[in-house]
């Protein structure tokens, strides 16, 4: 499971499980990275349980 960040600033794409970890960035700043990251561990389990949702049908 992943997802894809994507804004004006960049792209990036982190790995939910087995951990949270970058996969790739594309011109995010480390502040930028982080704050991605600190938003991703506070939405874990709703962005599992959507990614669940999606890919399930």
């Amino acid at each position: 499971m992943h997802v894809h960040i994507t804004s004006g600033d960049g792209e990036a794409k982190f790995w939910l499980e087995p951990e949270i970890k970058m996969a790739k960035n594309y011109h995010y700043s480390k502040k930028q990275l982080k704050e991605i990251e600190s938003l991703i561990k506070v939405h874990y389990d709703e962005l599992i349980s959507i990614w669940k949702q999606h890919f399930s049908s």
